[in-house]
C-alpha cells in the first residue's frame, strides 16, 4: 500500500456505547474497538486529522438515541479537543452535515474509516465518500457486523454480513485494508 498524505483523515463512525446492548444480536470482530484506538493513537501520533461521527437516532426505542446512555461515544474513543465530532441521525455521515465541507476546508481527500456497523453507517459513509471523489480507505478488522434475518427468514451470520459489506465496497468505493497495513 502507498503511503498516505499527511492529511488523511481517520473517520470514526458511531463507536456507541449501545451497541454493546443484547438487542442488536450477535456480532463478529470483538477486536475492532482495540483496532480502532491503535488506528487514533496513530493519527493523533502523527498529528493526522481525526473526525468523530455520532448517530442521534431518532427512534425512541434505539440505544442510540440521546435520551440514553448507550448514546455516548465509547470511553477509549472519546474526542480530544480539536478533534470535530460529527452527530447525524441518518446512516451517512456526510447527509445532514458539515462533514464533507470540514474535509474540504483542511484540503483532505483521502479518508480511512472505522467504526459501526459494517452494512449500515459505515458502508453508507463509505459509498458516499467514494462517490464524492475522496480516495477511500475501509479498515476491515476496525469494523464490525450484527447478524441478521432477512425478508425470507433467512439468517446471516454477523460474519456473513461483514465479509459480503465489504466485498461489496472493495475497489468501487474504497479500498479494503486491514489495521496492521495502516500502521
Amino acid at each position: 500500500m502507498e503511503k498516505l498524505s499527511q492529511n488523511t483523515a481517520l473517520i470514526i463512525i458511531d463507536v456507541q456505547r449501545g451497541f454493546d446492548e443484547p438487542v442488536w444480536g450477535k456480532r463478529n470482530n470483538p477486536q475492532a474497538e482495540d483496532n480502532i484506538a491503535k488506528l487514533l493513537d496513530a493519527w493523533r501520533k502523527h498529528r493526522r486529522p481525526v473526525f468523530h461521527i455520532q448517530h442521534m437516532s431518532l427512534s425512541p426505542a434505539s440505544p442510540l438515541n440521546p435520551a440514553y446512555p448507550g448514546n455516548a461515544i465509547k470511553d477509549a474513543l472519546q474526542p480530544r479537543a480539536g478533534e470535530p465530532l460529527i452527530q447525524k441521525n441518518v446512516n451517512s455521515a456526510f447527509i445532514g452535515t458539515d462533514l464533507e465541507q470540514q474535509l474540504r476546508e483542511i484540503g483532505c481527500n483521502s479518508l480511512v474509516i472505522v467504526g459501526l456497523t459494517t452494512p449500515h453507517c459505515v458502508s453508507t459513509t463509505t459509498r458516499m465518500a467514494g462517490n464524492l471523489g475522496f480516495e477511500t480507505y475501509l479498515v476491515s478488522d476496525a469494523t464490525a457486523a450484527f447478524e441478521l434475518t432477512g425478508h425470507d427468514g433467512w439468517k446471516y451470520s454477523a460474519q456473513e454480513i461483514h465479509v459480503v459489506t465489504l466485498a461489496t465496497l472493495n475497489s468501487e468505493f474504497a479500498t479494503i485494508v486491514d489495521t496492521a497495513s495502516l500502521i
